[in-house]
């Protein structure tokens, strides 16, 4: 039996889409049907890749979002509906990090890194869910509803934990959670929440770590001696977006090349 990953008629918001993953992320669902919102603080950067993804026949529009600011969360989700109609499926991506030690967190850092990985990401759930939640108690009576999708970025770094990055990796554990309680409590309203937990994948932002000594030391711990590239992502991204993912619900995801094990 052969299987279609097509997202034609779909609508996809994906945060923290102006780099790394999230412009992955956004261009794939693209390429494969789904009318995309790309959000972010970079307005400017968004409107460029909005042009590319155009160009290359995708559907794609731009909202500014800062994810730590829950009324720039809610405006930028009316927008994209207003534009682009109800959001199926979210990928919900925007994160940072600081590297210290843990006797050396600020709590500045701290709450640098909780803003945006769990505070910012459990409000654009939030806020994406409640109009999934009430499209599904509006559809009660139809033979087959519309099935909504949450895909939390969390990090190998929710699983294991890491030196000089604590705080980033309980960040990360409170969004492997979080995806647990979501799914829980949401899977009644046809959606659908999992989490991606990436491991060391090699982006525009930390290309040149890697060539350094320290990143060449860290690659030689790998089991395969490899870091990952983006579009080894692909695949459990679109069999998470999918419909034919519905009997997946709460499933956390190491997509790490076996370095947790």
């Amino acid at each position: 039996m052969s299987m279609n990953f097509s997202l034609d008629g779909k609508v996809a918001l994906v945060t923290g889409a102006s780099s790394g993953l999230g412009n992955r992320f956004a261009r794939v669902l693209a390429q494969n049907g789904a009318k995309v919102v790309l959000a972010a603080r970079r307005l400017e950067r968004l409107e460029q890749i909005c042009g590319e993804i155009v160009d290359a026949g995708g559907q794609a529009v731009a909202v500014a979002m800062d994810v730590t600011d829950p009324k720039s969360i809610a405006a930028a989700v009316q927008s994209a509906q207003e534009q682009v109609g109800e959001i199926d499926i979210l990928v919900n991506n925007s994160g940072v990090s600081t590297t210290q030690r843990l006797l050396d967190v600020t709590p500045a850092d701290y709450d640098f890194v909780f803003d945006t990985n769990t505070r910012g990401a459990f409000f654009v759930a939030q806020e994406v869910a409640r109009g999934m939640v009430a499209r599904n108690r509006a559809a009660q009576g139809e033979a087959v509803g519309r099935q909504a999708r949450i895909i939390n970025i969390a990090s190998m770094a929710g699983l294991k934990v890491l030196s000089q990055i604590g705080v980033y990796c309980m960040s990360k554990a409170a969004v492997v959670q979080m995806t647990k309680a979501m799914a829980l409590e949401w899977g009644r309203f046809n959606i659908n929440v999992n989490a991606i937990c990436p491991g060391y994948i090699e982006t525009e932002i930390n290309q040149q770590h890697w060539e350094t000594e320290a990143g060449q030391r860290l690659i030689q711990m790998l089991p395969r001696k490899r870091v990952g590239k983006p579009e080894d992502l692909d695949g459990v991204l679109l069999m998470l977006a999918h419909d034919q993912s519905r009997f997946i619900n709460g499933a956390i995801i190491a997509a790490d090349d076996g370095f947790g094990l």
